[in-house]
């Protein structure tokens, strides 16, 4: 992503967060909040949210929350080390939000934490992981 700002980078999200409909909304120093409106798309054979989705949107908002950066002229990028997952309650429709803040970390590892909601607020996945900057 040399040369492209944070700017561009939330109008063009990865082909992956738009296939699946993830929007970044909030991103700044050590937090991000993306957000997704459930489709059928995003069901299990049981009609609740893959638990893959309620990961994957956990996995995002921790990524872009650790590589928030002033610079203008670029983005900073990082790979998942690890990501621990526990899942609630069952995501059945409308919004989910996730917010992610950043817990430390030092030069080339950050840690980081989200919780997914529902539109009402309620909880329905919370994970954490390590993360390495590339």
């Amino acid at each position: 992503m040399t040369g492209e700002t944070r700017e561009t980078i939330v109008a063009r999200p990865s082909a992956f967060n738009q296939a699946l409909g993830i929007r970044l909304v909030d991103w700044v120093l050590d937090r991000a909040t993306v957000e997704l409106d459930v489709t059928g798309d995003h069901l299990n054979r049981s009609g609740v949210v893959h638990g893959g989705v309620l990961m994957t949107l956990l996995d995002v908002a921790c990524g872009y929350a650790g590589t928030w950066t002033e610079a203008t002229d670029g983005a900073r990028l990082c790979v998942t080390l690890d990501l621990m997952t526990s899942f609630v309650a069952p995501a059945l429709a409308g919004r989910l939000t996730t917010v992610a803040t950043v817990s430390g970390g030092g030069r080339k590892i950050f840690f980081a934490r989200a919780e997914v909601r529902d539109e009402a607020g309620k909880l329905l996945a919370m994970g954490q992981g390590s993360f390495r900057y590339r």
